[in-house]
């Protein structure tokens, strides 16, 4: 089934502004409705900014109506006439001005993709696997100093790339999983919390305190 441009930005719109269900959403995103859940209640796509599929003319307004009005329904995509996106080919060159910002982006991608392989942080942002493992083990020499910022705003990357990076890692750890006998992450999660209440992690991206 051919998905909307930017999947999940699409569905952070959809969330937002229709009556729409999780699994219409997911189904027409190609999300998991756990997932679209966690859109829902915050957890998730937090910096994503919602992507209206009516504008993109991906979709109709009378679409989104018949499907709100049955939720058994399915939202269909519009036929698009632009050509698919290419695949880019070897690595992507990155503006001397925007080499600068790598380190934040890893920083971000790390706090907020822990699923994702240090091969796939150094495909999207054109950066070294010395240097994504600096920053996991808060060794890097500017550690300190790091702004955690969407590599996406920064323009190390397209939405597009980031949200197929994170929907690979994503059936990655599925499998894993699953292979593992281990319930869904969610549903570990929901569980947990129901057995143990919520408990407050500490924020590890605080500056340390100095040592004088």
């Amino acid at each position: 089934m051919a998905l909307p441009l930017m999947p999940k930005a699409t569905a952070v719109w959809l969330v937002d502004n229709t009556m729409l269900s999780f699994e219409q959403i997911g189904t027409f995103c190609g999300l998991h409705t756990l997932e679209v859940q966690g859109i829902a209640d915050g957890e998730i796509a937090q910096n994503i900014t919602g992507l209206d599929p009516i504008v993109g003319k991906q979709l109709t307004a009378e679409e989104i109506k018949r499907c709100e009005d049955d939720p058994s329904a399915q939202l269909e995509l519009l036929e698009s006439n632009l050509p698919a996106p290419k695949k880019r080919r070897g690595p992507r060159y990155t503006p001397v001005s925007k080499r600068q910002d790598r380190p934040d982006a890893i920083a971000w991608l790390v706090r907020n993709h822990e699923e994702l392989t240090d091969a796939q942080i150094s495909k999207l942002v054109s950066t070294t696997k010395p240097t994504i493992v600096a920053i996991r083990e808060r060794t890097h020499w500017n550690y300190s100093n790091l702004k955690p910022t969407d590599p996406v705003t920064l323009g190390l990357c397209t939405q597009i790339e980031l949200d197929e990076a994170i929907q690979k890692a994503a059936d990655r750890v599925a499998k894993e999983r699953e292979k593992a006998g281990l319930p869904p992450l969610g549903e570990e999660e929901e569980t947990n919390e129901s057995d143990l209440g919520t408990v407050t992690q500490p924020d590890i991206w605080s500056t340390p305190a100095s040592e004088d």
